[in-house]
């Protein structure tokens, strides 16, 4: 069997070693049309700032290192241009000397990956962008001759998660960084009640952030943007996203989908049985949604070469949907992702419940506990896991891998309760953040305790809710909602008469006391709801409504 791969990182890498270990026998040759193959792409942002100071860590593998172990034919610095699917041939030029030759193929896998959107303004063509090890390699030595220039900045167009890593680690070298985006939130994946901490946090250690607005124009010192304003910029990199890098089978005539993503089959077939695509540049199937999308995510890409490999070998296996699990950290701050947001499930039109909770990430009486605030959504009829997302300190990876795995199962809220984690005070707590979603969530799916969000809140007291704070005096001092009285939880039976028959919403500091209050007061018949999510989401969710 003769294989021709095309693309040497992720997806390409993943299905040639493996296909290797399942068949000594088979001729593997890889085209790169880079300098390397086998790199830690998801790492360059931190070579860029020196936390990865070493160059070599970066590059996983070697063509000569891929030959001496599994007899790979590795050529990097080879562009496919063109594909013949009648002969069976790929048409392959030597970057290097300019070379034109054919190679043949039983196999063909396409794994060209993404390539960063390009911005059609003029002067872009100065703006850097991060894709290869070369780009980390032009990113780090620009960005150098500025550590010591004084007030020098640097401006990134885009704030999804290369973006953000970006300027978390340019800032780390000490230069100014501003980042401009044109929607109303850093990584659009995520719910703005969720995502705010980390801006006002990004913020805080000295990023400037400028939304709903867009670049029109990059000069030798400065970005022009759309609301008029001039940015100074000793350096610009463009980090709006990705695209499909696709040409080549689009000029081979391959199927695609609505996405703009190359259409595969669950075994990652083309609409030619002869060739195969994986990573970036192919659509997943939404676990969740049911639809076509692109999620380019090195797990991903990773797992579908291998798939890939597989089938080739003869194998009997299918590809899963995808879940879109991430993850992010910044300034020791983390966000994590997985399955839908609420925007996510409201643009699909998907019924679903809500929590937010804020427990500790370990026992608080161990010291270094931190909060770990996270969002659970659920299916109102079954309970099934619709997605979740999570922010904190620490503790976020594990909390987020979990509830994907849990999503991956088909778990429901109810089964939170009775997952058995890991325990000791330094690692969780007795009642684990998973569980204390489940027992949240159970309240709410099973009717026990009536909850209103953030945001249905204002029009609420508008049509006549009483909004009581069961916190205490002292800590409404540093901050209280607009127009709730303060009740102490502790006060409440003794103050009952003040409730009487009136529509009571309550909330504490993150929605436990709340709960508690619900509870006493549903127990003498005042109709009453809990803030979900306490006063921290209700601050969360008006400071993002503020920008």
């Amino acid at each position: 069997m003769k294989v021709v791969i095309v693309g040497g990182v992720a997806a390409g890498m993943s299905a040639a070693t493996r296909l290797r270990r399942l068949d000594e026998n088979a001729e593997i040759t890889v085209y790169e049309m880079g300098k390397h193959v086998s790199y830690a792409n998801c790492g360059l942002p931190y070579f860029v700032s020196d936390v990865i100071s070493n160059r070599s860590d970066l590059l996983l593998q070697t063509p000569k290192s891929l030959h001496d172990r599994f007899r790979l034919n590795v050529k990097v610095a080879h562009k496919v241009n063109a594909i013949n699917r009648e002969s069976k041939t790929v048409l392959v030029q030597n970057l290097n000397t300019g070379e034109l030759f054919e190679d043949n193929y039983d196999q063909l896998l396409l794994a060209t990956g993404a390539k960063p959107r390009t911005l059609s303004i003029p002067g872009i063509e100065r703006a850097l962008t991060l894709r290869d090890v070369s780009d980390a390699d032009h990113a780090k030595a620009a960005a150098e001759t500025l550590v010591s220039k004084p007030n020098a900045s640097i401006v990134i167009l885009g704030a999804g998660f290369i973006g953000v890593e970006l300027a978390e680690n340019l800032a780390h070298l000490g230069i100014r960084v501003t980042m401009v985006q044109r929607g109303r939130s850093i990584l659009s994946q995520f719910d703005t009640e969720m995502i705010e901490p980390m801006q006002a946090h990004l913020e805080a250690n000295g990023i400037q952030l400028i939304f709903e607005t867009e670049a029109t124009e990059v000069t030798d010192k400065s970005v022009k943007l759309a609301n008029g304003d001039l940015i100074a910029a000793d350096l610009v990199f463009s980090a709006a996203g990705v695209e499909p890098d696709n040409a080549l089978a689009k000029a081979a005539g391959l199927k695609f989908g609505q996405t703009g993503g190359l259409w595969v089959d669950d075994q990652q077939r083309t609409s030619d049985a002869s060739i195969f695509a994986a990573g970036d540049a192919v659509e997943k199937l939404g676990e969740l949604t049911g639809e076509q999308t692109l999620i380019p995510l090195a797990n991903l890409a990773n797992r579908h070469g291998r798939l890939v490999a597989d089938v080739m070998a003869g194998l009997q296996v299918k590809s899963h949907h995808a879940l879109g699990t991430a993850i992010l950290g910044a300034f020791g701050l983390a966000v994590g992702i997985t399955g839908l947001s609420e925007t996510a499930a409201i643009r699909a039109k998907i019924k679903h419940q809500v929590i937010h909770l804020h427990p500790g990430n370990h026992a608080g009486y161990y010291p270094g506990a931190s909060r770990v605030s996270m969002k659970v959504l659920f299916d109102p009829q079954s309970g099934r896991l619709l997605g979740a997302q999570a922010m904190g300190k620490e503790g976020v990876d594990k909390r987020i891998d979990v509830l994907s795995t849990a999503i991956f199962s088909e778990l429901t809220i109810d089964d939170l309760m009775d997952l058995e984690l890991a325990y000791a005070p330094q690692f969780g707590s007795a009642k684990d953040a998973i569980n204390q979603a489940g027992y949240v969530g159970n309240n709410v799916f099973r009717g026990n305790t009536k909850t209103i969000q953030w945001h249905e809140l204002d029009a609420a007291i508008l049509g006549g809710a009483t909004l009581v704070d069961v916190r205490t005096s002292e800590e409404i001092m540093n901050g209280a909602i607009p127009g709730s009285i303060n009740i102490p939880v502790d006060e409440l039976r003794e103050r009952l008469h003040e409730l009487a028959g009136k529509d009571v919403i309550v909330h504490c500091a993150v929605g436990q006391r709340g709960h508690t209050a619900t509870q006493l007061l549903k127990a003498y018949g005042i109709r009453v709801r809990n803030l979900d999510g306490g006063y921290a989401t209700w601050r969360a969710g008006l400071d993002a409504l503020k920008r």
